[in-house]
């Protein structure tokens, strides 16, 4: 889910893991006033500890995305998040004991989101610029039949939402240089720029153009998530 670190502007920003695992981000948000904040598919959950003006605090386990869409803040919200890295999710345990006891939010987050896993690693090869599922496989030492197992064991998405959603992000954040777009979808892998097009259509409602005109959003975009989680300069070769 591709808050800002909500809006493109978190207030503040930490990740936590050792170099190269990070294991999830906290990030923090004031909403002095009504907002319209735009959220993108990022292959990433977001654990929400929501502070209403009037008293009651939301905790919230975000969904995976699979549009784009709007989320309305009303004003004086506060938003503390953590943001688990791609395919990572809390158990209801974990959800209760940071109900219980918010000011534990991070240590529990912390040792919920464990080590490296074989997750992280079929993860990682389907986002691998211009990844295709034999490839991600072979890098893998599995059949294709067994990683797809593995995301529908823990009820995941299929691979190819994963090698799909991270080819888009490869290339949107390819917008922020003077690449042609023509260039942009050969390199990132698509058939022509048409395909390219319907694609960022489907994951974030906008064409290429427009997107390449709206500096914010592809700021939004080029946060840590599926494709650049550790913080990597994105690449297509």
């Amino acid at each position: 889910m591709q808050h800002s670190l909500l809006t493109g502007r978190a207030d503040s920003c930490y990740w936590f893991g050792m170099q190269n695992e990070t294991r999830f981000i906290e990030w923090q948000h004031h909403a002095e006033g009504p907002e319209k904040a735009p959220i993108f598919p990022d292959g990433c959950r977001d654990l929400l500890i929501i502070r209403n003006t009037d008293g009651p605090v939301d905790i919230v386990l975000t969904g995976l995305d699979f549009r784009p869409r709007i989320a309305d803040l009303r004003p004086g919200v506060r938003i503390t998040g953590y943001r688990l890295r791609p395919g990572a999710a809390l158990s209801p345990k974990a959800l209760e004991a940071v109900a219980a006891d918010t000011s534990r939010a991070q240590a529990i987050v912390e040792e919920e989101c464990g080590g490296h896993t074989g997750l992280d690693d079929a993860i990682a090869a389907l986002a691998a610029p211009c990844a295709t599922p034999g490839a991600a496989a072979r890098d893998l030492g599995v059949s294709i039949r067994t990683m797809q197992r593995l995301f529908l064991n823990r009820r995941l998405p299929p691979p190819d939402f994963w090698r799909l959603l991270a080819r888009a992000r490869h290339a949107a954040a390819l917008l922020a240089t003077t690449a042609p777009l023509a260039d942009i979808a050969d390199r990132c892998g698509f058939s022509d720029q048409a395909h390219m097009t319907r694609e960022f259509v489907r994951w974030f409602g906008l064409s290429p153009g427009h997107l390449r005109r709206n500096t914010a959003i592809i700021g939004l975009l080029s946060q840590p998530a599926l494709g650049n989680w550790t913080g990597e300069q994105i690449s297509t070769r």
